[in-house]
């Protein structure tokens, strides 16, 4: 059985290592368990959106703080490996929330800025590390950026820019790197690395996203796939409920994973 302070540990340098750290993320115990079983597995990561959509809510901090711990310990309890959990804003007070997250084994977070006012942005960033701090945890925060997903400026060159000097700010306060999701283009990425530093920046595959091999190459820290783990998996059900209703059998290859 390992030690929260060795899986916090352990988190801290996958993301410091020279190899890109691939996070798939998971929205419950068995989709955690079945993902950690994988050798290629190193650390899982919740989905917030997935989460909330499991348990009826829509994605944006709707489904109650309460109700998102609870999954996220569960997924915590399913493996021995360390998780990251994806806690939004920081449900109105981000010190407390990753108290929290990690009073239920959590050692690592995204932090949403959603475009807050800059200072607002740093300070909760900032609260968020001394609440880690005071628990005594070796603690991985993904401080994340809204510039691109939120459109906030008019052109790519005033985004990058905006997304370096808040990603340069939340380093500056203890977060281990900066989370910038949206669709990048290989010369973004390049311009983010370049600003925020090699094994600093971290992404969101999407469709049609960059490969992993090319993130590791420009120097990206690590790469996370959001809610669309869980979209694949509702596809295959579907997918397989149609063929049902069509007279199909259940399709050949189905594993019992559960």
């Amino acid at each position: 059985m390992t030690t929260i302070q060795e899986r916090g540990a352990e988190l801290r340098r996958l993301h410091d290592a020279p190899e890109l750290l691939q996070v798939v993320n998971v929205w419950d115990a068995i989709s955690a368990k079945v993902v950690a079983e994988l050798p290629d597995t190193r650390a899982l990561a919740t989905a917030s959106h997935s989460i909330a959509a499991t348990l009826g809510y829509e994605d944006g901090e709707k489904i109650p703080l309460d109700l998102m711990l609870d999954m996220v310990g569960r997924i915590v309890a399913a493996t021995e490996l360390p998780v990251s959990a994806d806690l939004e804003g920081g449900y109105g007070d981000a010190g407390e929330t990753i108290r929290r997250a990690v009073g239920v084994g959590v050692v690592g977070a995204n932090l949403e800025d959603q475009m807050r006012p800059f200072e607002d942005a740093v300070a909760n960033v900032r609260a968020a590390i001394q609440a880690a701090e005071a628990e005594g945890v070796p603690f991985a925060l993904n401080a994340r950026t809204d510039v691109f997903v939120r459109n906030a400026f008019p052109t790519d060159d005033e985004k990058i820019e905006e997304a370096v000097r808040r990603g340069r700010a939340f380093l500056d306060e203890g977060a281990t790197c900066v989370f910038v999701p949206g669709l990048l283009d290989e010369r973004t990425v390049e311009r983010l690395v370049a600003g925020l530093g090699a094994r600093k920046l971290s992404v969101i595959a999407v469709p049609n996203s960059l490969a992993p091999a090319r993130l590791h190459e420009l120097g990206v820290a690590r790469v996370s796939y959001g809610p669309w783990t869980q979209r694949i998996a509702l596809t295959a059900l579907q997918d397989a409920a149609i063929a049902l209703y069509a007279g199909e059998h259940l399709p050949q290859g189905v594993r019992p994973l559960n």
